[in-house]
């Protein structure tokens, strides 16, 4: 017999809800303030040098916008690959693709030191640049997603639901190529200058998206009292298993290419052994923590089947990818420069500021709750959109599942 999605607001208790935003919104005005007290006083008062450019802020921005394309993968599964069993998440997912892209930018814009000329960086276009290119792909990117969102709840739209997601995919596959584009083609940097950045931006982008999807949906259903089944568990912590398998993978090709080019032997001696907080980052953050520990979980007999333990092997895949991009933007800006090969640079003012040392980098507690208040954007956006709008299914429970047709 088959059955209809059926899909309702976020029915949480009204107490628990308001407190939820305040506490979002408590968050985003701290970061609010920072955001102000570093444009007011200058970004003197972070941890930012002429070496290291890009900050903390910059490790949550990349990382929010990298995880909303992949946030996306959960509906494009379900309508491009036209796996029924995934058609029900999709609207949680381009509602929380759109949410965590937001929140992204906002803290990339605030970042940048001059947030109020931000019309003449979307008004004034310099095409040899990647970073031109990306402000297309982002606005494109929320666009699409509104658009693919209209598809699934609009039933006069359904019919561009496919054409509209596969468009989406490409888009995002795009993006985030884009993105890991920005530190690929910096060739003055000899930790970056690699094509292999962009597909592992791309794995990165469907593993960090999948662990925040299923904690958004793990706990918007507990609070509200809706059932999950184990078979729709299953499926998701076999799919982030298998993504950040992919990022080891990657990240062990990223290496070996490196360690293979005499070039980039100082900087890999750097970042595996003596690189000090980078060298920790790494190995206890992007490699275990972000990845064997959640794969240990995901692919254990008995704990796979526990919701905590997925729970918790999706916080640490967010965990280790923070690590992971703390490594790839701060760590990779640390190591010194060489801007003279050969020859011996006399560096006057803050150490590294020129090259030939190890760039110091203490990040600061505006540029990190900075970072939070953008996290805090995004979760506030989707708080919003689940409670006032039908997002979440009525029930994901086996029994539900099992000969899904059209939505209502």
């Amino acid at each position: 017999m088959s059955k209809r999605i059926v899909y309702r607001e976020w029915l949480i208790q009204p107490e628990r809800y308001w407190g939820l935003l305040a506490i979002l919104a408590t968050v985003i005005a701290i970061g609010g303030a920072s955001a102000l007290y570093m444009e007011h006083e200058g970004h003197w008062v972070t941890g930012m040098t002429n070496s290291v450019v890009w900050g903390l802020p910059h490790v949550f921005a990349v990382f929010l916008i990298v995880a909303a394309s992949g946030a996306l993968n959960v509906a494009s599964i379900g309508t491009v690959f036209n796996k029924p069993a995934y058609k029900p998440l999709g609207r949680l997912s381009g509602l929380l693709a759109a949410g965590l892209l937001v929140g992204g930018l906002l803290v990339l814009v605030l970042d940048l030191g001059r947030p109020d000329r931000l019309l003449v960086a979307m008004t004034t276009y310099n095409f040899n640049s990647i970073f031109a290119w990306n402000i297309f792909l982002y606005t494109g990117f929320l666009a699409i997603t509104i658009g693919y969102l209209w598809t699934m709840a609009e039933r006069k739209g359904n019919f561009l639901q496919r054409p509209v997601g596969i468009f989406a995919f490409l888009w995002r596959l795009a993006l985030t190529t884009g993105t890991g584009s920005i530190f690929g083609f910096l060739v003055g940097r000899s930790a970056y200058d690699t094509a292999v950045l962009a597909p592992m931006f791309v794995v990165m982008s469907f593993a960090y998206g999948v662990a925040i999807y299923m904690l958004v949906l793990l706990t918007s259903f507990a609070w509200d009292g809706r059932p999950i089944g184990p078979k729709i568990l299953r499926r998701l912590k076999n799919l982030l298993g298998l993504f950040v398998a992919g990022i080891l993978y990657f990240t062990l090709i990223y290496h070996l290419t490196n360690l293979y080019g005499a070039k980039s032997t100082d900087f890999e001696s750097f970042l595996l052994l003596q690189g000090g907080i980078y060298t920790l980052m790494f190995w206890g953050g992007w490699v275990l923590v972000g990845g064997l520990l959640p794969l240990g979980i995901i692919y254990h007999p008995r704990l796979s089947t526990d919701r905590n333990w997925i729970a918790t092997a999706c916080a640490l895949v967010i965990a280790g990818g923070l690590a992971a991009m703390y490594v790839i933007i701060i760590g990779s800006q640390a190591f010194p420069l060489e801007m003279f090969p050969g020859k011996s640079v006399l560096a006057f003012g803050a150490p590294g500021d020129i090259g030939g040392a190890v760039a110091p980098y203490m990040p600061t507690l505006a540029e990190l709750l900075l970072g939070i208040g953008g996290v805090a954007v995004a979760m506030l956006i989707v708080s919003v959109g689940i409670r006032v709008l039908q997002f979440l299914p009525e029930s994901l429970s086996d029994r539900d599942m099992d000969g899904l047709v059209e939505p209502v």
